[in-house]
């Protein structure tokens, strides 16, 4: 099990960590991590292990473990990871984490000014995407990229909060996405809500305010099926 300081505090950039583990493929498990791991769309976060004593292992991205909120960290293709034991401080690509912020706190907005099920969605590097159950789209780029903009603007506060697997089951128009549904079975499901705009069980990492977005544009619409339909945005910056 790996304490997740992400969780807490998207906006730590490094920590000091204790190797707990290297598994067969060489990934290493720390006993804490500011790194998030691959999931719910959002690619996991790549940067350094610093080992004491000088050595810097090149980190290429982060997965999920086997365990319950165990993190492994993957080193790039040639690095030798660090001893079971050995003491580290684990930093991230701190912009690259940043623009998935930006990116994924946005796509909150995206899902709130077209309220139809999500059948997808994926969290780039200052882009992003969803894809939505719907016959029919009534809105193009720019009026969507206005709306957008129009949230982003407004400053309105993010915050996490967490409801009992209970009060999920007995609200499941919480839930957006018909694909992946939040994990339960813990006690507890973490919630992430834009005030006065959306509130929906989420994982990632997010922004606290929206105003920290930026502008952003519509990239582009496709038609994906007879009642899918993906919106692209970016960072238009």
């Amino acid at each position: 099990m790996t304490e997740l300081l992400f969780r807490d505090d998207p906006y730590a950039k490094d920590c000091e960590a204790t190797v707990t583990a290297v598994n067969d493929r060489g990934g290493i498990v720390l006993d804490r991590t500011v790194f998030y791991p691959t999931g719910g769309g959002q690619a996991g976060d790549s940067g350094h292990l610093h080992v004491a004593g000088g050595d810097s292992i090149t980190i290429a991205t982060a997965v999920k473990g086997e365990a319950p909120d165990e993190v492994v960290l993957v080193p790039a293709e040639g690095q030798t990871p660090p001893p079971i034991g050995a003491t580290v401080r684990a930093e991230i690509d701190w912009p690259q984490r940043q623009r998935r912020m930006r990116i994924h706190t946005c796509l909150h907005l995206l899902s709130a000014i077209l309220p139809y099920p999500v059948t997808g969605g994926s969290v780039g590097d200052g882009k992003g995407r969803l894809d939505f159950d719907m016959p029919e789209l009534n809105m193009d780029k720019e009026e969507i990229t206005a709306r957008l903009n129009e949230l982003v603007g407004g400053g309105h506060e993010v915050r996490a909060r967490w409801i009992s697997d209970a009060e999920l089951a007995a609200q499941p128009d919480l839930v957006k996405t018909m694909s992946v549904q939040p994990p339960s079975g813990q006690g507890q499901v973490r919630l992430i809500e834009v005030a006065g705009c959306d509130l929906q069980p989420c994982g990632g990492t997010h922004v606290a305010n929206t105003a920290e977005i930026g502008p952003v544009r519509v990239r582009k619409i496709e038609k994906k099926g007879r009642q899918n339909r993906r919106v692209s945005i970016v960072l238009d910056e």
